[in-house]
This record gives C-alpha cells, structure tokens and sequence, in this order.
C-alpha cells in the first residue's frame, strides 16, 4: 500500500482543466462563456454537471469530457460523493473552477486532490479554495463567472450550446411532423419556483394571431396543454416531447421566446433568439435577464416587496402575488408586438 501511494505521488500530473458546475440548467448555460475562456487558456476542459444538464455541454467545442453528477439520486450522500473524487483523481487534473459555491462541489474538488481550485469569495465553502475571486455585484452572470478565469473588464462572455446538426435536424423533423409554419412564436409558460410563472398565458396565446409552439419539460406538459387549447388549430405542444439540446434547436428556429425568468430564457439567449422576458419576485438586476440587443423585459412598474426572493419562492411571502398577477397581458402584447414589428 505504501508502494502504491508513493508511485501515485511520483506521477505526472496532467494539465487537465476540470470546471464542477451542478446548479439549474440556466445557470449552467450561463457557465459556457467560462468554459470557452479557459479552453482557450488551457485546452479543452471536463465539466461536471448534473445528469440533467450534462447534453447542454456534451457537444460544446471547449468541452473534452462531460461528467454527470446525480448527487439527489445514485451518487447521492459521501458514498456517491467519494466514489466520483476517485475517479476524478486518477485523471489528476492541473485545476478546478467552482463557479457554483456549493459545499458538496468544493468538497469534491478537495476529495479529488486537484492542487489549484479556483472559487469565489465570500462564503463558508471558500475556506477549500486555493484561490479567491471577488464575484461582481453588478453586471450580468455570464460575465462575472469569467472573473474566475481573469479576463479583463468589458469581456464579454461567449455563450452557447454547440449544438449539432442532428439537433437541428430533430427539431425540424418535429416542427414538420406537426406542420408548424415558419415564424412561430414560442411560450414558455413554466419554471419550477411556482412564483415566477406569469398566469395568464393562456390569454395570451388566445391574443396573439400567430402559429404558437409551447415548450418545456415533461413538468410543464400539463400546463402547456392548457396554454395550447386557447389558440386551436394554431398552437403545438412541444414540452416533453424533445431532448434537451432539440429544445434549443426549436427555440432557434423561433422568431420570438416569450418567457419567465426560467431556463428557457437562457437557452434563447445561447441560441440567438429574441426573448420577451417576464419576470415577478425576481428582477433582471440580479443578473440572470435576457442578454440580446432586441430582448424586451415586462415586470411590474411598482411594487414595494419586489424582489423577494433571489431565486423565487414557492408561494408568495405577502399571499398575493401582485408582482405577476398584476403584469397586464396587454403589456406582454405590446412588447411581443414591438419585437416582432421591429424584425420585419
């Protein structure tokens, strides 16, 4: 055993990047411009993820490997966690980013012997860090998760999907499958802080005069279906039915993403699409908002308790929810019309 140990600490450790990035999926998408920024430092990084978000960098060009993390399910408790740093330190990588300040993620950076691990400041897990980033309070999170990587201010973050042709011709296929025409709007009606979700898209999808695509995950299915049957004949349900990155290949394909402050809204972004935004108990200056030169963003003008809630909580700390249920659908149609008069 001895023998073992000193020929392990005797062998060359390899320049391999590794970033733990286990948040939602938007914030993973958020993480690619990061990801970019080191591959063109260091080479092509490995990435762990949830199993959930591990295809929105499977494909991506600065991404070598994707590990998918499931520390809710199988890999869950020291076990999972102590099984996966033994198989992270056989790859005895140079480095680890840890945009995520998560007590688990660093722990598992130190598990896996990785000697330099590059983390923000400013919180109890910061004490496993080799090194400190102060994170911005300001400016959007693409942006300040470079800061780890040490770019200089202004740069701006390279955001994308990689997405592949097979995705895209998958969400062809489905778009028509289901004869949607060209120019379709998408809605996504849902996200999984009960409080985010705008309540009147079905209204809404009864006002707007265009082909209509709801998208989503299996979750949103049944929202979606209500949502569909107010515009008949003219509106596609499409939440559930693709894999993740054939989702972004849709929303491509989109002219416009009407959206909550959710995971969409991101894989928008990521993908080129103009995004009318909606946001409630959460506000763009957080820095999660859409990122394009024609998104729009519809909150309410006034409201004293907003924001409440970094995230979005379950159920309204005030029980009445005024900062989405006040958000008129008429503000949302002027905004969607806008855009679209402005594409033209």
């Amino acid at each position: 055993m001895r023998e073992e140990r000193s020929a392990k600490s005797e062998a060359p450790r390899s320049s391999l990047t590794l970033v733990i990035q286990t948040a939602f999926l938007g914030d993973v998408v958020l993480t690619t411009g990061l990801l970019s920024l080191l591959a063109s430092r260091f080479g092509p990084v490995d990435v762990v993820t949830t199993p959930a978000a591990r295809p929105l960098v499977e494909t991506h060009p600065a991404v070598r490997r994707a590990i998918a993390w499931d520390k809710r399910g199988a890999d869950r408790g020291v076990r999972g966690l102590w099984r996966l740093a033994r198989g992270l330190m056989r790859e005895r990588y140079a480095r680890a980013y840890l945009p995520h300040r998560s007590l688990r993620s660093a722990a598992l950076a130190l598990l896996a012997e990785i000697p330099e691990r590059i983390g923000f400041s400013g919180s109890a897990v910061a004490v496993m860090y080799t090194r400190h980033v102060v994170r911005p309070d300001d400016g959007h999170e693409a942006e300040r998760l470079l800061r780890l990587g040490e770019p200089g201010a202004g740069t701006r973050a390279e955001v994308g999907l990689g997405l592949t042709e097979a995705d895209r011709r998958e969400a062809g296929e489905w778009l028509r499958e289901h004869g949607v025409p060209n120019g379709f709007v998408a809605l996504a009606p849902g996200s999984i802080w009960a409080t985010k979700r705008w309540p009147y898209y079905a209204e809404l999808a009864r006002a707007l005069d265009r082909p209509l695509v709801i998208v989503g995950g299996a979750e949103d299915r049944e929202l979606g279906q209500v949502v569909a049957a107010e515009a008949p004949g003219r509106a596609w349900l499409a939440a559930g039915e693709l894999p993740l990155r054939a989702s972004a290949a849709l929303l491509e394909r989109a002219a416009l993403l009407i959206t909550n402050d959710s995971a969409p809204l991101h894989l928008a972004s990521a993908v080129g699409t103009p995004v009318v935004a909606i946001f409630g108990p959460t506000v763009p200056a957080f820095g999660f908002g859409p990122r394009g030169p024609r998104d729009r963003i519809v909150e309410h003008p006034a409201l004293a308790c907003r924001p409440c809630s970094s995230h979005g909580p379950r159920v309204c700390p005030l029980l009445h929810h005024k900062c989405m249920k006040e958000v008129a659908v008429e503000r949302v149609l002027e905004a969607v019309n806008g855009e679209l008069r402005g594409a033209s």
